[in-house]
Parts: structure tokens; sequence; C-alpha cells
């Protein structure tokens, strides 16, 4: 099942600032609260702020690599501090994120020759981006799994006009606000699933905000240049590894719609075990040593074909499907990955189940 296409794009925001007048004013010492659009260097650091006009939003530069915003009733804003030139960079960054609605948290950029938009999201509030559609595997870095996505954007607008440009993802399977992005560990894996970056442009942490009310309060700083430490996990992967640790017993039951559909047990992004399901519920086994995350995988969606697992059983423990907060292959609210907590995958994606013991 095709993903949605997403509803609005970080892309035109931020370009849409490089041409937009400035209201500037005064909030208090060192800090700068703008109001209207607005790019520029702040504190040491670059910033970019957009909004459309609709609702409320203020977006206050305070010292160093800190930023505020509030917004309420808001249509779109996007705005952020960063580096003018992005790049292999250990970005850390603290603060608090609160939306109310469709928002999210991510290292945001642009590459030139190719033409990339890309992000690495932390969290998110309502929707997840970008939906589910483009699904390629994941990536370890930085203490969390990250799912790596690829959609295009045609005719929109980008730092170089209105062209047709890619969309590099990963997005973080567990939200979190505050750590070390790595960006060097995203950039490897993206070229693995040959996902080519070019020149880097800007690079920004940023808030974003669509038809939505909440706040934030970011501090960005530069760790230093990144090497890569990542480990991937291609979604069409079927070959077993084995890790580390006690032997762990993973039973799978699930079952197909059409017959034929595959799903992948994985623990730390490793694959462990594939299997090919037909109509009737039935029960799979895999023994590993690796420890981590488990997830189960679906990973070749087509036509009618949905997969529902039942639930997992981890050294006899049983796991329910619908007890899982994580699923990026149920299609609700309108998009893949658009809701959690049920036993169905109906497009390419996984069902996290937690750690092994």
């Amino acid at each position: 099942m095709n993903g949605i296409l997403r509803r609005f794009s970080v892309a035109g925001t931020l370009f849409s600032a490089l041409t937009c007048a400035a209201a500037l004013c005064t909030s208090a010492a060192n800090a700068q609260t703008l109001t209207q659009s607005q790019t520029g260097t702040h504190g040491g650091y670059y910033y970019s702020f957009w909004t459309d006009g609709g609702g409320s939003v203020s977006f206050t530069l305070q010292s160093g690599g800190r930023y505020t915003s509030q917004w309420s009733n808001v249509g779109n804003w996007v705005g952020g501090k960063g580096w003018q030139t992005g790049g292999r960079r250990n970005v850390t960054y603290s603060g608090s994120f609160n939306p109310s609605g469709n928002s999210y948290l991510a290292l945001y950029g642009w590459t030139t020759n190719p033409l990339v938009e890309y992000y690495i999201v932390d969290s998110w509030g309502t929707w997840r981006p970008p939906g589910g559609e483009g699904y390629l595997g994941t990536v370890t870095s930085d203490g969390g799994t990250y799912d790596v996505y690829r959609t295009q954007r045609v005719n929109q607008p980008s730092i170089e006009g209105t062209r047709t440009f890619y969309q590099y993802w990963s997005v973080r399977q567990q939200k979190r606000v505050g750590g070390t992005i790595t960006t060097g560990n995203h950039f490897d894996a993206w070229r693995s699933y040959g996902l080519n970056l070019g020149t880097f442009n800007y690079m920004i942490m940023a808030t974003e905000g669509y038809q939505s009310s909440g706040s934030s309060d970011i501090t960005v700083g530069d760790g230093g240049s990144s090497s890569s430490s990542s480990s991937s996990s291609s979604s069409s992967s079927s070959s077993s590894s084995s890790g580390g640790g006690g032997s762990k017993t993973i039973l799978v039951r699930a079952r197909g719609t059409v017959g034929g559909e595959s799903i992948s047990l994985r623990v730390n992004n490793s694959t462990v075990a594939t299997w090919s399901l037909s109509t009737g519920m039935q029960n799979f086994t895999a023994t590993t040593t690796l420890s981590g995350g488990i997830t189960v995988a679906y990973t070749n969606d087509s036509g009618n074909r949905d997969v529902q697992v039942d639930y997992i059983q981890v050294n006899g423990q049983t796991r329910q499907s619908e007890a899982q907060s994580y699923n990026t292959g149920l299609y609700a609210n309108g998009s893949c990955g658009g809701g959690s907590n049920s036993e169905w995958m109906h497009c390419n994606g996984a069902i996290g189940y937690g750690n092994t013991p």
C-alpha cells in the first residue's frame, strides 16, 4: 500500500525565508524575538525562521546555540539554529519539546549536486514523518534505532528554486529530546542504501509546527567532526547472524491475508530468520545469541497483501502485538505508519517488541 504524500515541506518554508521581510524586536538582553520570517547569524550560530503568518508564533534567539519558541493554532512554521554549512558533525542538543498536534524536532539540511533535503528526526507530535512511504531499512546510532526512508518531491520549492528532488530520512523509533546526533553514521547508512549526498548547504536543529500549538526550548552545540560507528540493516536482508550474550528462543505467531507475505525477525537490527506466510496462523521459532531490540518486519507488501502478527514469545514470555506502541506498518489516520498498538501491518514496516532479556 502506497504512503500518502506529505502535506507540508520544510523545504519550501526554509527557501521562502531567504526572500521574506523581517520584523525583529528585542525581548531581553542578548535575546531577539522574531515574528516574521528571517535568516542570519546570532550567538555564533546560523539561524532560519519562517512562518506562513497563520495563528501566532514567536521564535526567540537566545544566547549561543539556544532558541525558544511558542506557537498557537498556526498554519505552518519552522525555525532553528545550526550551521550555514552542514557536514559530518557530532551535533549535541538539549532542552524541551512540547507539541500539541502535528509537529516535529529534527536535524535538517540540504545538499546540492545532487539536490537533497535531509532529516534526522528525534521526536514528533501526532504524525510520524514521513508516513511510512519509501522504507529502506534501519540505522543504529547514539543509543537508538532509526528507520531510513527515501521520498520524492516533484516540482516543489527548494534552495535552488522549484525543482524535483529526493528527501532522505532517519526517524528514531523511540522519541527523545536531547543527546548527540552523529551525522556521519546516518550519512554512511544512507550511502549503503544508495542514497548519495552532494555539497553541503545549511544544517539546523529545527522545530516545526503544522496546524498545531506548542512550545520548544532547544540548545544546540557542536561536538566536533563525526566518524562512523553505526550499523544498518536492509529491509530486504534475509541472512542469519549471531553475536554475544546468552541464547534466546523467539517464537513469532503470524499469518498473511493472501499468502506469500514475507516477514523477518530482527534483533539489534540483524536479521535472525525470514519466513513466508500462509493465510492460517502459524508459529515460527528461531534461536539467537544476539541482544537488543526485537522487531518483526514486513518486507514485500503488494496488492492485497497484509500481515497479522498475533504475538511473539521470548524465552516463553508472551508479548502481544496490540500492546506495542511502535508499528510502522499499520495503515491508520490516512497513512502508513500512522498508528500503533495493533496486530496488523498493511505496509512495509515493522512492529517493535522491546529488548531481549
